[in-house]
């Protein structure tokens, strides 16, 4: 998954503007708006539309008009970035009402994680905009002093990131390079069969996950498989895989699947569903080195 063209979206400056979208679930109001205080405390403005509260149900309301905000949100000249309210379930809904040519006409850094990450990597595939897999505003009042400075460090910084795994644990060894691509593994499994099948050749995959028993995680990493996802992929990365079983059993699953690959695979990256959620580039060119249990991106994520 590599466009022949990448965008890196503005940098963001103290005082920027961010919006505030809601693509998937509706979300719980002492929680958003504690990380809007987050947000703000990092210097940064927000620009919260009434309708972002709207609800159909399990979605933050009707997929055309979840869809209508994203779309307005990256042509409004007055907004620097756009952050998810919340995750949940909706992303993979509102694709197919996206226009992705006018998106790449005003790329801006775009914020999430979770069910976001359909929309993370459709927009580096499709666009070929670099986007943030991190907090989004519900996760980011609950996230300590880290999980904000990883953010701020990805939006706001000038140089290259780069994410140590200091309780990492090296499946295979080795060192790759590679654009990053990937997320959570039930969304990004999802997309399979659809317009925006996913496909990882060149890519360092980093997935993550919650919730998931071992079994449907081999299940969706079969999948995905056999439907050709992984076909050229450089290297692995894993994050937190929260509630889903004895993490040596879904390393021990991870091995087996890319087995016949021998591309080098890192566990223990603090980003994800975890405690502390690290924020890193979506369609940035890394080096994945097990010795020094790091992802260490080449170049800045945002430009001037």
């Amino acid at each position: 998954m590599i466009p022949k063209n990448i965008i890196k979206p503005p940098r963001l400056k103290h005082g920027d503007t961010i919006g505030v979208v809601a693509p998937a679930s509706p979300f719980d109001m002492d929680e958003f708006e504690r990380g809007i205080k987050s947000i703000e405390s990092m210097g940064f403005r927000t620009a919260v539309p009434e309708e972002l509260f709207e609800r159909s149900g399990f979605l933050a309301g009707s997929d055309s008009h979840r869809a209508h905000l994203v779309q307005r949100f990256f042509a409004d000249p007055k907004l620097r970035g756009i952050i998810c309210a919340r995750g949940g379930y909706g992303s993979v809904r509102i694709l197919s009402l996206l226009d992705f040519e006018r998106l790449r006409q005003a790329p801006k850094v775009f914020i999430g994680f979770s069910d976001i990450s359909v929309l993370l990597n459709t927009l580096y595939a499709r666009c070929g905009l670099v986007t943030v897999h991190g907090p989004m505003i519900t996760a980011l009042g609950k996230s300590g002093d880290v999980g904000r400075e990883s953010l701020q460090d990805v939006i706001s910084g000038d140089h290259p990131v780069v994410l140590a795994a200091p309780e990492g644990i090296a499946l295979t060894p080795g060192r790759a390079v590679g654009v990053v691509a990937g997320g959570n593994l039930t969304a990004l499994c999802h997309l399979v069969g659809t317009p925006f099948t996913p496909g990882f050749g060149k890519n360092i995959l980093f997935l993550e996950d919650v919730g998931e028993a071992p079994y449907r995680i081999d299940r969706m990493l079969i999948q995905m498989k056999i439907t050709g996802c992984f076909h050229g992929v450089t290297g692995v990365v894993l994050g937190s895989f929260v509630d889903c079983g004895d993490p040596e059993e879904i390393h021990r699953i991870v091995s087996e699947i890319f087995q016949d690959s021998g591309v080098p695979i890192l566990a223990g990256l603090p980003a994800g569903h975890g405690e502390e959620n690290r924020s890193l580039p979506i369609g940035l060119e890394a080096t994945l080195d097990t010795d020094a249990m790091e992802l260490r991106y080449h170049e800045a994520a945002t430009s001037v």
